[in-house]
């Protein structure tokens, strides 16, 4: 529940929905109750709030069926903790907390402004101050009829909201804004024309801001309506002001020190930049968003597909936006050669680059964060946190201030991160990818070649960004070389990683880091899946080939989704995308053996036996790779068990093409047995009873699996 009182008084529901409050003497109760609220009232001061002129005899026993009335709409009947409706002797209290009301969340942020500023923190108490005078939408209560009586807290009311707004001045005085004051206090000045401090700020900051002549006749129009109205002169203190602006006083000078650094750090941005449309946009509206704490960007996806680059182009693009300065660290949470940067690190470098002295910076983390947050305090700065490992490490370098932005990218997605707007990327689309690679390549390199063979090189690469660079930087940089003999060289699938290489950028590079930052039992799954024959996979199969519960094959395959290594196009379905796919392959032919992999296939392919009938629509694809790789690399029964249990299935669903393929694929595994039989049969005829033995026996090993089954 949610009471607002700095304006009209409204009340809303945890879900937002406003309370209808009813009629006018509940409003008239509850807006008395929240005047005094955390405190006693009296049933005499209520009962003179809600009947001024007279009292009805009966008005003790109505108050009690308004109360009652209220806590029913409030939904506050039968509470035991704030927000709570008491009944106290001789009367009753509206127990509240800051996060329940408007007016205690303005007291306690004006309140931390006035502590900030006397001890030394302009810049965080003018964040304090502005967020408590944002909560003000209008006069008190502005819409319920009170009693006069009531009026004195009312004006209290006002009389503090006036009082947090000099202190606003005094901190944006202090931190040298007196230019950007003038106009509040010239408006100010006019609604109080007889408050004196109001007066005193207005003077000095006319005259700080070269205006000497102005501040001097403030003052003087300030005496004359004084003596006119009140008959009296200035107070001391506004006298002794005006006598230091007739003299120029070095005590009225602003506050001067090192100039303010302005952090201009973003990497530059790519003159090819392409496409991302969608996502810029996003960027772009995120940018204005005004919440209670900082704005929060999380850009993640798989290696290579341009997650840097694209929070680089959007900072240009937002740079104006805030100009107290932009940061950039590089956080190398996937760089080769070196350990992720610790936050203590991290924050060292940030504070260096708001211009703090290096003998001045706290060697307790805690402190640097603490520190790190002032100094954005109140100012619009757009921090870049590139390359992020894991949340633990990004976390102590988010500001505490509204006013700034912040973009992190990562290869994995920061799920534990509090109130960070997720933004995943997926490859580009045909039309961006095929831009891309001309731009990259160079329009002339390009031009008149066939549109079909420059999509088949932008697919070949995966539509990924980085490997479209890299194929179109070797095409650039050869001269003798067309686009047909570089979509030759990428044909090649078991080669195709080590053609995307160019100086320090590598496709198979990329991966690796991703691989070696996954614990054993993710890369375990991560290599065996490049086994798989088909077009995708789900838990149970993956179960299968791994060689563990389902359970837990579901959590690997989730963490490979969450690191961008593998992908989740429906729910419960993991496919990879073609390169990772292929460096999965690579690293599965440098890790493991033959029997390793021979024994993942064999579960494999006794999952999907065993699983045919049932799931054999969902798993037709699978099923006929599954059947052509096990003919052709020495799993004839398996091929013969899948075609038999396949064949009613196709027939009757009229699909021929497929059955042909499958059963000419069960006649070569059936050849490959009776094959071995004849040579049994011809070494037995010679009395070579050795050898037939040795055949017959591996005849009988083939069809024993299915036989066994």
């Amino acid at each position: 529940m949610r009471f607002r009182v700095l304006g009209t008084l409204e009340v809303r529901s945890d879900g937002h929905r406003v309370v209808r409050l009813g009629a006018a003497k509940q409003r008239v109760l509850l807006a008395v109750l929240l005047l005094h609220v955390n405190r006693p009232v009296h049933v005499d001061r209520l009962v003179d709030a809600l009947w001024p002129q007279r009292p009805p005899r009966t008005a003790a026993v109505a108050l009690r069926t308004y109360v009652s009335a209220l806590r029913q709409v409030l939904g506050l009947a039968g509470r035991a903790e704030p927000p709570l409706l008491s009944t106290v002797p001789s009367g009753y209290e509206i127990r509240l907390t800051p996060a329940d009301l408007d007016l205690l969340t303005f007291e306690d942020l004006a309140a931390q402004g006035r502590r900030a500023l006397t001890a030394g923190r302009p810049g965080l108490a003018s964040e304090r101050l502005r967020g408590a005078l944002g909560l003000w939408r209008g006069r008190p209560f502005e819409d319920v009829a009170l009693d006069p009586l009531l009026d004195a807290e009312r004006i209290r009311l006002e009389e503090s909201k006036l009082a947090a707004q000099e202190t606003w001045i005094e901190s944006r005085l202090a931190l040298g804004h007196h230019d950007d004051l003038l106009a509040d206090l010239a408006a100010l000045v006019a609604e109080q024309p007889l408050r004196e401090h109001l007066h005193a700020q207005w003077m000095l900051a006319l005259y700080r801001s070269g205006r000497q002549a102005e501040a001097l006749r403030v003052y003087r129009d300030l005496r004359r309506r004084l003596n006119v109205d009140l008959g009296i002169d200035p107070s001391p203190p506004l006298q002794r002001l005006h006598h230091q602006i007739l003299g120029g006083h070095a005590d009225l000078a602003a506050p001067t020190g090192a100039p303010t650094v302005v952090p201009r750090e973003l990497p530059r941005d790519i003159a090819s930049f392409t496409g991302r449309t969608a996502e810029i946009a996003f960027l772009d509206d995120l940018a204005t968003t005004r919440e209670g704490g900082p704005v929060i960007a999380a850009v993640d996806g798989m290696a290579g597909v341009g997650k840097t680059t694209l929070a680089v182009h959007v900072a240009h693009r937002l740079a104006d936006r805030y100009p107290d300065g932009q940061l950039f660290v590089d956080l190398r949470g996937f760089t080769r050669g070196g350990a992720p940067v610790d936050p203590g690190d991290a924050l060292d470098q940030l504070l260096r680059s708001l211009g703090v002295p290096g003998d001045r910076i706290p060697h307790d983390p805690g402190a640097r964060a603490a520190l790190y947050r002032t100094r954005l305090a109140g100012r619009r700065v757009l921090v870049l946190l590139d390359n992020v490992a894991t949340e633990a490490q990004v976390r102590p370098l988010l500001p505490g201030s509204p006013t700034c932005l912040v973009l992190i990218t990562g290869r994995r997605r920061l799920a534990g991160l509090e109130d960070v707007r997720p933004l995943s990327l997926d490859v580009l689309p045909r039309p961006d990818a095929l831009t891309l690679f001309a731009r990259t390549a160079g329009e002339q390199r390009v031009s008149g070649e066939a549109p079909g063979l420059l999509t088949e090189i932008v697919e070949l690469c995966g539509r990924l960004p980085l490997a479209i660079r890299i194929a179109a930087a070797r095409l650039r940089i050869r001269p003798g070389w067309t686009p047909a003999h570089l979509a030759d060289r990428m044909r090649d699938h078991q080669h195709r990683l080590g053609e995307l290489e160019v100086g320090p950028l590598s496709i198979a590079a990329a991966l690796d880091l991703s691989y070696h930052h996954l614990p054993p039992g993710q890369q375990d799954m991560y290599r065996l899946l490049g086994l798989h024959p088909g077009p995708d996979i789900e838990r149970l199969a993956a179960a299968a080939l791994v060689g563990t519960t389902v359970e837990h094959a579901g959590r690997l395959l989730d963490d490979l989704v969450d690191a961008h290594l593998l992908q989740e196009p429906a729910p419960g379905r993991y496919r990879f995308h073609d390169l990772p796919r292929a460096h999965a392959t690579a690293t599965l032919a440098d890790e493991d053996t033959d029997h390793d992999r021979r024994s993942a296939l064999t579960r494999l392919f006794d999952h999907y036996v065993q699983t045919a009938s049932a799931a054999v629509e969902t798993e037709l694809a699978n099923l006929l790779a599954v059947a052509v790789h096990a003919a052709r690399h020495g799993w004839p029964a398996h091929a013969l068990e899948l075609s038999a249990t396949l064949h009613r299935h196709l027939h009757e669903c009229a699909r021929y093409d497929d059955a042909r393929v499958l059963h000419r694929t069960a006649v070569h595994a059936a050849r490959t047995i009776a094959a071995l039989c004849d040579m049994g049969d011809d070494h037995l005829t010679q009395g070579r009873f050795g050898p037939a033995a040795e055949y017959f026996e591996r005849a009988l090993k083939m069809v024993g699996t299915a036989a066994v089954e």
